[in-house]
């Protein structure tokens, strides 16, 4: 009661006194706190500057609910009035920011908003400081209410960075002006895409070429505080260039100087490059750029001593592997594990399988790695790694021959890990037959060989092993009388565990009366898998844990090089036929039943319209920005295709000849449900009979921060021009959503890259001579001429780049086979810049002349 006394005081040190006193020790549920907001009304109210900054002080010490409720309504008033102090400004904001943070519903949102993000013009920094760590967590949750934000953010960003470091020295730390304020401005742009007005963008871009440039010269001051405010502006600046995705010159430049810290003898700047470096890795146009620095990242992983470090490491090698370099990573994986930190070991495990099975062309080398995996961290492979490589055997018939006789040579080593033992039971159980010609592994000696780990093993090998001598029976029918033996011991018929007993009964007793046909029809071949999604990628995102990485950011920080880029693990054949198609063996497009995209037709008979029903509604045109959405994806085929304040949709695709799949993602960035949720693909007449769409139904509700997934199917049945419509329809607050945007699905996705020597090429090219079989266009450059950037887009456009075949260095040149159901088109391209007119020639042949005129118009369009 003394302390709420005190607060009447007009005394500074007692009024002090009294608001700490309260501030520490009362509890938001005492009976004093109706008398303790009315001091703090009547502090407020004071206009007394010194007052009123201990009154917001106490709200945002004690910032219970209470507090909220009593002054949420009054604190935004003070922040906006003209005639506030700056310094009571400063603690107004923060004081709001803490009751935000603690209950957000009763801060309401009005006419303060837009009067709030005009501080950030505001002459006295601190108000800016305070005002912006308020706007970024106010536009996390509301980003429609704030977007006016962006413009005035690059407007003081643009001040801060070109300032030298005397024209603010009042907020210069150690020769960085303004350190704090420009990682807050940072993080603040990071809530929104890039800005869509050009001056804004462009402004912007100077600001980041900026800050990149200042860390390339040399420090102003030796002292640790300036290198570190230095690092956290760049840093900050990175994540935004990462973030946006949009500027290739700043993305490579970007990774460039990543890479000079990741030798960096400060451990921290080591940590935080190899980490940004994992998320540029996942950019179309940065990905090559990272690549350049594996040595030095497989030196890292070698000699760090900081564990934290070494998993950076392991993650950045995950992240750059593509098909060019998968068995190099693979391979120093390997070596890694054998000395690797035990709690980062299972992860590694977890890595290594997935990327041999994304990247493997040869799967015997996957088949081989798997191996290699159980025989040096047996302990760390869980049972998902196993059961993969089983189903992948099973699934290819060209690997079972040799897999059978790879565990067979793994099992003859004297110790042998038990999870070796069953992946080689389970295989020589279904393939032993096809070594069994072989005298130095026929079928006494691979039972021999089995038998020798069985005493060995844990009851649930010993089970499968079990089921491995009653199918040698059925393949071998010369041991079955050694294999009866075995099943007919004390040890098994009369076994402690209930279910070895029950086999060796069951096997013994089918073994004897049931006839050689019975025995083959019961014993007969494992039919292949259906397809679904890779257990151990699955295992890895668990790990990771579910807040780690999103799936609609998932979408931006994977990247893979899988052909036109594959968006998962190549997969094995979906359907039951036992001998998988080339082609949909990697996608297993029959894994399910499927809908058709369109729409069913609208009953003839019924003449009446339900008002109410949403799908009564027309298709909506094309969303603001999609064409320009829709060329980005022409060269990449994972990223974020269309954003707004309500919605942002997704994709990650892969495409392998004529077959494709598409997961569009859909995340709600409200806190309030879509209902009725319906996406449709929608197809032209033409567009259909040249391209088959199939969909899977979506939930019709979306909860708000949450997100759902659509597979789309895909098979190219002939070339074509046009690109499908996505049609989304909800209802959002009561109010109908109707938007359409193009979904980018092109004729260059079908490309397969092919290699060619120089002689080859030419003489391919003379066969296309013809006048209708060539296409060229010359044409202005829209982006700056990049070789880097350049051979990137031709990569991603899907032709094999062919080096030192053209007789000018300078010149680019691709070859590649349009695959479609119906024929396949070769293509030859040949792309010449002119770096001092500042212009390209480019100039396509295929077999085909509205194939050629197709793929320049796109690829014209990308540079």
């Amino acid at each position: 009661m003394e302390a709420v006394n005190l607060l009447s005081s007009n005394r500074y040190t007692e009024k002090q006194i009294g608001y700490l006193f309260i501030s520490v020790l009362v509890n938001s549920n005492s009976e004093l706190i109706r008398l303790i907001n009315n001091a703090i009304k009547n502090d407020l109210a004071s206009r007394n500057p010194t007052f009123m900054g201990l009154a917001l002080h106490c709200i945002a010490n004690v910032g219970s609910r209470e507090m909220a409720e009593a002054f949420a309504g009054e604190i935004p008033k003070i922040l906006v009035a003209g005639d506030t102090m700056d310094s009571v400004k400063q603690s107004a904001a923060l004081c709001l920011l803490r009751l935000y943070r603690t209950s957000p519903d009763l801060v309401p949102m009005g006419d303060w908003t837009s009067r709030v993000v005009h501080l950030l013009n505001d002459q006295h920094l601190g108000v800016v400081t305070a005002a912006t760590s308020l706007i970024t967590t106010l536009a996390q949750k509301n980003p429609e209410e704030f977007k006016t934000s962006v413009s005035l953010a690059v407007s003081r960003l643009s001040r801060i960075v070109t300032s030298a470091s005397t024209d603010l020295q009042d907020y210069t730390y150690y020769f960085v002006p303004a350190p704090w304020l420009s990682v807050k401005l940072l993080r603040l742009l990071q809530c929104y895409p890039p800005p869509e007005d050009p001056a804004v963008r462009g402004r912007l871009t100077e600001c980041l070429e900026t800050i990149l440039n200042k860390a390339q010269e040399p420090p102003k001051s030796k002292k640790v505080q300036h290198s570190n405010a230095k690092n956290a502006v760049l840093f900050e600046a990175i994540s935004l260039i990462i973030h946006h995705d949009s500027e290739p010159n700043l993305l490579v430049r970007a990774c460039n100087q990543l890479g000079q810290f990741l030798q960096h003898r400060e451990t921290n700047l080591r940590y935080l490059a190899l980490e940004s470096m994992c998320t540029l890795a996942s950019s179309e146009f940065s990905h090559e750029a990272v690549k350049t620095h594996i040595e030095t990242v497989i030196n890292a992983l070698k000699t760090e001593r900081d564990v934290s470090v070494r998993q950076r490491a392991v993650d950045l090698l995950y992240a750059m592997c593509d098909r060019s370099n998968a068995q190099q990573i693979v391979a120093e994986m390997l070596n890694y594990l054998e000395t690797a930190d035990y709690s980062i070991r299972e992860e590694i495990v977890l890595k290594v399988a997935i990327l041999a099975e994304k990247y493997a062309v040869d799967y015997t080398w996957y088949v081989d790695t798997i191996l290699n995996l159980i025989r040096i961290a047996g302990d760390y492979v869980s049972e998902e790694v196993w059961y993969r490589v089983i189903q992948i055997v099973i699934n290819r018939d060209d690997v079972q021959g040799y897999a059978a006789k790879t565990v067979f040579e793994a099992l003859q080593a004297p110790a042998c890990h038990e999870n070796l033992v069953k992946v080689g039971g389970y295989i020589l159980g279904e393939f032993g037959n096809l070594i069994a010609g072989d005298p130095r592994s026929s079928p006494l000696i691979q039972f021999n060989l089995l038998h020798s780990k069985f005493h060995l093993c844990s009851v649930p090998t010993r089970a499968l092993l079990l089921s491995t001598y009653i199918k040698f029976v059925n393949l071998f029918p010369e041991i079955k009388t050694t294999i009866q033996d075995v099943l007919r011991s004390d040890s098994q018929l009369k076994n402690a565990d209930v279910e070895l007993q029950q086999r060796a009964v069951e096997y013994l007793r089918l073994s004897t009366i049931a006839s050689t046909d019975i025995l083959a029809t019961v014993l007969e071949e494992m039919p292949p898998f259906p397809e679904r999604e890779s257990s151990i990628l699955a295992k890895l995102k668990k790990k990771k844990g579910p807040g780690t990485v999103t799936d609609l950011e998932e979408i931006k920080k994977e990247r893979s090089s899988d052909m036109n880029g594959s968006a998962e693990p190549a997969s094995v054949n979906a359907s039951a036929v036992s001998t998988p198609s080339p082609s949909a063996d990697l996608l297993g497009l029959g894994a399910a039943p499927l809908t058709n995209s369109a729409p069913p037709p609208s009953s003839s008979g019924s003449l009446l319209v339900d008002v109410f029903s949403d799908s009564a509604s027309a298709v909506a045109p094309l969303a603001p920005g999609s064409d320009d959405n829709f060329a980005r994806f022409v060269c990449k085929n994972n990223g974020v295709l269309f954003e707004n304040q309500l919605l942002q949709i997704g994709l990650k695709s892969e495409f392998r000849q004529n077959l494709g799949r598409m997961f569009i993602f859909y995340g709600n960035k409200t806190s309030t449900q879509f209902l009725n949720f319906t996406p449709t693909v929608i197809c032209s007449d033409d567009l259909q009979s040249s391209l088959n769409l199939q969909t899977k139904p979506v939930d019709p509700t979306v909860d708000g921060g949450a997100q759902v997934q659509q597979v789309v199917n895909i098979e190219c049945v002939s070339d074509f021009i046009e690109a499908p419509i996505l049609n989304i329809q909800f209802r959002y607050g009561g109010t109908f959503q109707n938007l359409s945007v193009k979904l980018p699905i092109t004729l260059n996705k079908f490309f397969q890259p092919t290699e060619m020597s120089s002689q080859d090429f030419f003489q391919r090219w003379k066969q296309l001579s013809n006048p209708k079989q060539e296409v060229q266009n010359i044409f202005k450059a829209k982006h700056p001429m990049d070789a880097e950037i350049t051979k990137a887009k031709i990569i991603g456009f899907g032709s094999a780049l062919l080096e030192e075949v053209d007789p000018n260095p300078a010149n680019f040149v691709g070859a590649g086979i349009i695959h479609t159901k119906t024929t396949q088109i070769g293509c030859l391209l040949r792309l010449e810049p002119n770096l001092q007119a500042q212009m390209y020639r480019l100039t396509l042949r295929t077999s085909k002349e509205a194939v050629s005129q197709r793929l320049c118009e796109l690829l014209s369009e990308q540079f």
